[in-house]
């Protein structure tokens, strides 16, 4: 079974850190996400770019509309993502505990979505 993994962030948190706090925090990520890569059930892992940066495409009156920034508002944002594949759930959530934002962070707001998905296109 494949899971997608969300891992969030609270903005206003984060923003209120320490710089030297973020710095000790973010170089902490590195070794964890090595240790997870290592399981080998990894399919895909990524950091999503910054929120300035996101375009929301939606429909109206059959055509695109095209805005800037994330399409839902709220206090927690995903900032990463990741894919895995695993034999059960308890797999899945032992692999998951392993993301920064699953042991790091709590004074970011940091923490992990684990999704079940349906259906996989691919490997």
């Amino acid at each position: 079974m494949k899971y997608l993994g969300l891992a969030y962030f609270t903005p206003e948190k984060f923003a209120a850190m320490a710089p030297d706090d973020v710095k000790a925090l973010v170089s902490q990520c590195p070794a964890l996400d090595e240790k997870m890569q290592a399981t080998g059930k990894v399919l895909v892992s990524a950091s999503l770019g910054d929120l300035d940066s996101w375009t929301t495409l939606r429909p109206d009156n059959g055509k695109t509309q095209v805005t800037d920034g994330p399409y839902t508002e709220s206090k927690e944002v995903v900032g990463g993502l990741f894919v895995i594949e695993a034999d059960s759930r308890d797999e899945a959530l032992r692999i998951a505990s392993m993301h920064p934002a699953a042991t790091l962070g709590e004074a970011g707001g940091w923490a992990v979505e684990l999704i079940p998905l349906d259906f996989y296109l691919g490997r």
